[in-house]
């Protein structure tokens, strides 16, 4: 076990629901790759936009979208990994079997470093596609209003090929 402080609570008292399993499989892909495939997980830690939140065996099934974060988890012998993840969709089967399905993932032992360099990059990235979507919006705009003031009745007084008002004459 690391001497970093851990990101994990007490277990759960008591029973969780009607499923009783013992370990957590995990399973972590982007659109290119399976990042982790594990097993004999006795808890995990993930972020959604309502918070963190930890998942046991047991646990009820559940469909969440995860926000940029690490996912964080400890296996039956004591080991924390560690998967800073792009957003994406975390799916709990049968109070045992994890999915999260993501953009990009990178997984590390360091979680410090994960939280610094890595989410900074993820968050750094969406913020540039929300600028490029943005441009994409303004430019998308500005050809429709092109294509209204082309298409003005008084624009089109002459015909397509008479006089109009970017001609320069006048139309009688």
């Amino acid at each position: 076990m690391s001497a970093e402080p851990s990101v994990f609570p007490s277990p759960p008292r008591g029973e969780r629901g009607s499923k009783q399993a013992k370990e957590l499989s995990l399973v972590i892909s982007t659109p290119v790759s399976v990042v982790a495939r594990l097993t004999g997980i006795r808890h995990l830690r993930a972020e959604d936009a309502s918070g963190a939140f930890g998942i046991w065996p047991g646990h009820a099934d559940l469909l969440t979208a995860l926000a940029v974060s690490v996912i964080s988890w400890r296996d039956d012998q004591g080991r924390d990994g560690h998967c800073a993840v792009r957003g994406g969709v975390l799916t709990i089967h049968d109070g045992a079997r994890i999915a999260v399905a993501t953009r990009e993932a990178v997984t590390g032992e360091d979680l410090h470093a994960l939280e610094r360099d890595v989410l900074a990059r993820f968050r750094r990235d969406r913020e540039e596609e929300g600028e490029a979507r943005s441009g994409a919006r303004r430019m998308h705009l500005a050809a429709i209003r092109h294509i209204l003031a082309y298409l003005r009745p008084e624009r089109r007084a002459g015909g397509p090929f008479g006089p109009g008002r970017d001609s320069g004459e006048k139309a009688s």
